[in-house]
This record gives structure tokens, C-alpha cells and sequence, in this order.
């Protein structure tokens, strides 16, 4: 994401950024700053800061607990979905700690953007590729879903875990292959007042790999679905729309509504009015980018909402992790004493 706003998240004073050549600001670019002396640029304060550390501290446990969930279920069914739904779950991992922690937390606010050059631009490599696998695994699970429901015969035939295990690595190494040209992604709050033309070519291509094309399949294949149901239910059978096919609608949905702020606001910094020059578009960013990596931690909600297969597993995994500490905890000689069955008593009658 290039970390656009972290450098200021948490600086109250007017502070001069660096050009990309290490020199100062010059008279002229330094006339265009709003003339508000008690203001800094970055006029959301810290309120980043603390978003994203609450966003961390909560997402991140929930997104672990929803890795392990999914992957019992996954074992336990050997359906598609649920991998594609593992897969997306570790990429937002990746996001919340490469992203959230290491960049905007880490590098932005405690370290103040006193990082080498070099590792901020790996780390862009890390931050893109992780984008780049959590929105194609989304359109692995969009394109499974509707051979599902549009052409099930050649779904039955052609599924199997091992072909989605391979279809997710594949998509795993080609996002970590296109993010190596964002080694050279400039952050807006550095750009020139004239874009240069590889800085612009990696804005738009971040644009369009991970909103532009996927909102695209998004809106072909789920008007697809939308439709096969609809036809079902004109032909008298009951239009039944499957846990897997509502958490793909749901899933692409919120992607769609809280991306969009992000993507916007880098189209208007690039032909409008740069972020640098114009407070509200600087604040717009800082808003937009908490609203974007908000889509990490939202999807356990969604798959509370609508698997009750989900949500037993969730109890179960809690449970099971319990228990341990609950034993632990009891006195010596306190141990809990296993359930006898007689031989005489039906299943599942204890004593």
C-alpha cells in the first residue's frame, strides 16, 4: 500500500518532509501549504495511531482464531472453499503485521521514518505482494463459487484439495512476483508536483490489480450467481443461496465499499491536487487507508453471521484451548475424573 500517512500519524508540529534527493523544501513549494502556523499537515493527529494500534490488538487475534477454525473445518470437509477462505485469512495476517504493525505502527509512528531507504522499499515489496494475494485469493473463491453453482458437474469433476492447494500457491508466488516492481513505489507525501512516469504507471497499476479488474470479475460472476438464482426460482425450485455463496457475496462487498475511499483519493492526489499541498486531501488519505485496512478484521464477523457451522468451530477451537488452562489450574489431586459409560447404559449416557 505504500504506507501512504504513517510518517506523520502521530506528529503535532509542522515538520518538513524530505524530497527524494534528501534537500529541503524550496520557498516556492513551501508557499502552497495552507498558512494555519498551529496546524500540521497531518491534521488527524493521533488518531491513526490509535486506530491502528486498536485495529491490531483486536484483529489480529480474531484473524488467528479464524485461521485455526478454518483450517479444522478444511481437514475435516476437504472443501474448496474453506481453503480459498484459509488462504484469505493468512494474507490478512501478513497484511495486519507487515502493514499495520511494521509499517504504519512501527516505522510511521515509534520510529518517526528514521529507517534506511532500502528497507522501506523492501518492505513495500512485502506490502504489496501481501494486497496482491489477499484480493486474487478473493477471486479464486468468487470463481470456484460460481462453477459451483453455474456448472456443477464440471465442479464435482474438477475439484479436489490438491488442485486448490496448487491454484493458491500459484496465486501466492505471482503476488509476490508483482510486487517486486513496487521496490520503486514512491509515497505521495513525497511526490514531485509532476509525477514521473514510472511513479504514475505503479499508481495506476496498484489500481487496477487490486481494485479496477477484481471489482470487475466481482461484479460478472456474482450478477452471474445472482442470476442462476433467480432462474431458479422462476422455474418453481426454491432459489437457495448456500453459506459459501453469502460469505462470497458478503466478502466482496465490504471489499468493494471500503477500498473505494482509498482508490479515489490516489486518483485525486495524482490529477487534482496533490496530498502534500491540500490538508483535506492529506486528511481524506489518512481516512481512507483506515477505512481500506479495515477489511482485514471484518470477515470473522461475516462468517459468525452466516455459518453456524463456523461458529460451533470457533467454540470449539475456544474450548479447546480452555481446558488445558482450566486443568492446569486445579490443585494437586483435583484432577478431573473420566466419564465412566456401563456397558448397559445407551450412548452418550453418562454417570
Amino acid at each position: 500500500m505504500g504506507l501512504e500517512g504513517r510518517e506523520t500519524a502521530g506528529q503535532p508540529r509542522v515538520t518538513l518532509l524530505p524530497t527524494p534527493n534528501g534537500s529541503g523544501l524550496s520557498q516556492e513549494f513551501e508557499s502552497h501549504w495552507p498558512e494555519i502556523p498551529e496546524r500540521s499537515p497531518c491534521v488527524a493527529g493521533v488518531i491513526p495511531v490509535i486506530y491502528y494500534s486498536v485495529l491490531l490488538g483486536l484483529g489480529l487475534p480474531v484473524s488467528l482464531l479464524t485461521a485455526v477454525a478454518l483450517g479444522r473445518l478444511a481437514t475435516r470437509t476437504r472443501k474448496p472453499s474453506y481453503y480459498y477462505l484459509l488462504a484469505l485469512t493468512a494474507s490478512d495476517i501478513i497484511i495486519q503485521v507487515v502493514i499495520v504493525f511494521a509499517g504504519f505502527l512501527l516505522q510511521g509512528a515509534l520510529l518517526a521514518r528514521q529507517v534506511p531507504q532500502v528497507v522501506v522499499r523492501m518492505a513495500n515489496i512485502l506490502e504489496f505482494a501481501a494486497n496482491h494475494a489477499s484480493v486474487w485469493i478473493a477471486i479464486l473463491l468468487t470463481v470456484d463459487r460460481y462453477t459451483a453453482l453455474c456448472h456443477p458437474l464440471h465442479h464435482r469433476a474438477a475439484s479436489s484439495p490438491g488442485r486448490t492447494r496448487r491454484a493458491i500457491a500459484a496465486v501466492l508466488s505471482a503476488a509476490l512476483l508483482t510486487g517486486i516492481p513496487f521496490y520503486w513505489w514512491l509515497d505521495v507525501w513525497r511526490d514531485a508536483d509532476s509525477p514521473s512516469t514510472l511513479d504514475e504507471v505503479l499508481k495506476w497499476a496498484h489500481c487496477l490489480t487490486v481494485y479496477f479488474i477484481p471489482c470487475g470479475v466481482f461484479l460478472v460472476t456474482n450478477s452471474a450467481i445472482i442470476h442462476r438464482l433467480r432462474r431458479r426460482g422462476q422455474s418453481g425450485l426454491q432459489p437457495r443461496v448456500g453459506k459459501s455463496t453469502a460469505i462470497l457475496l458478503g466478502i466482496t462487498t465490504l471489499f468493494t465499499l471500503l477500498w473505494a475511499p482509498r482508490v479515489f483519493v490516489m486518483l485525486y492526489h495524482m490529477y487534482v491536487a496533490p496530498v502534500h499541498r491540500d490538508w483535506r486531501v492529506h486528511l481524506a488519505l489518512d481516512v481512507a487507508n483506515m477505512v481500506a485496512m479495515l477489511n482485514t478484521a471484518v470477515n470473522f464477523g461475516l462468517y459468525c453471521f452466516v455459518s453456524k457451522t463456523f461458529r460451533a468451530t470457533v467454540r470449539q477451537v475456544i474450548h479447546d484451548a480452555y481446558l488445558p488452562c482450566t486443568l492446569a489450574s486445579q490443585p494437586e489431586g483435583m484432577a478431573a475424573k473420566p466419564v465412566i459409560e456401563p456397558p448397559g447404559l445407551p450412548r452418550g449416557a453418562e454417570v
